[in-house]
């Protein structure tokens, strides 16, 4: 076969995606943990501001739950310490409780923590403290960024967090799967440009957390490249993915078209929005799916790229 993964990833070279994401990523992980943990909070405080989050659901939650009650319980000495053990990755067993979560309870970890924190229930910023010069610099580099990239940062900032002693595959403990969408409440979307029934299928069925039938669309050793990482390759490890990483995402793609190239495989790209939960229905993440798919219409590759700017949206450069 003339494809290979590293050349599928190849496909549309001139998209533009948000570079500025994973730099101010790489910015914040050289901070000493002080800095990183109020940044975050000044974060939160900022985007407070024009963005809502939204309140992680109880199912989520009761997997940090004993965790959670456990540090209100403890002193703002002891809280303080805590936290800074989980930013600086210290091996011991809440950084190996918090490593072995999944993104989602992750962000509901924090975001119950600032909620506490307001209440005066965990330990505030104390009080004169002032962001170090780095650490101002990185705020307004995350302030000047779009939502859509900030909302990404966030979540970036506090994915690596605790102690991850290179755990095996199936020990991460992720939040119940929800059940798909029942038939009739699902709302198939529109493409402008964009007729291909597999592309339209992987946006309706990942909008109705159908992930079994969404998995049936790739090969077998199909990929599926999320933003700034790697590649995931095959069916397990990218089923594992969506079910992780992926539950209640609303897909919102706008326009797109395809090309054939060598083989008869058929290279398709769309640009549109993804609105994740854990914000309001009106901030939505600007992203491209470049996927490449072959004579039979299953998918071989697809990347999903956050985009530079909103401009990206409409430019279709051939």
């Amino acid at each position: 076969m003339t494809f290979t993964l590293a050349k599928a990833t190849q496909i549309f070279p001139e998209t533009l995606s948000a570079d500025v994401v994973p730099a101010i990523t790489a910015r914040f992980r050289l901070l000493n943990a002080e800095d990183q943990l109020a940044l975050i909070w000044y974060a939160y405080l900022e985007m407070g501001q024009t963005i809502t989050i939204a309140a992680p659901g109880a199912a989520r939650m009761q997997f940090a739950e004993r965790l959670l009650n456990d540090i209100k319980a403890l002193s703002f000495a002891q809280q303080s310490q805590l936290m800074c053990d989980l930013a600086n990755r210290t091996d011991n067993e809440v950084g190996r409780t918090y490593a072995n979560w999944s993104v989602n309870i992750k962000l509901g970890f924090w975001y119950k923590l600032g909620q506490w924190m307001q209440e005066g229930l965990v330990a505030p910023i104390p009080e004169g403290y002032r962001l170090s010069a780095n650490a101002a610099a990185v705020l307004g580099s995350l302030k000047a960024v779009d939502q859509g990239q900030q909302i990404t940062l966030l979540r970036n900032f506090v994915v690596d967090m605790g102690f991850d002693p290179a755990k095996g595959e199936g020990q991460r403990v992720m939040e119940p799967v929800a059940a798909p969408t029942a038939e009739a409440d699902r709302k198939p979307v529109f493409i402008e440009g964009v007729i291909n029934p597999t592309v339209k299928a992987y946006m309706d069925l990942l909008n109705a957390n159908d992930f079994d039938n969404l998995i049936q669309l790739f090969l077998p050793d199909g990929a599926l490249q999320p933003p700034f990482q790697k590649p995931i390759v095959g069916t397990d490890a990218v089923l594992r993915f969506l079910r992780e990483d992926c539950q209640n995402l609303r897909l919102l793609p706008e326009r797109g078209y395809s090309e054939p190239t060598e083989e008869g495989f058929n290279q398709i790209k769309v640009t549109g929005k993804v609105q994740t939960p854990w914000f309001g229905a009106g901030v939505g993440m600007n992203v491209a799916w470049r996927f490449l798919l072959d004579p039979q219409g299953k998918i071989y590759f697809v990347a999903i790229d956050l985009l530079a700017s909103p401009a990206e949206l409409l430019q279709f450069r051939r």
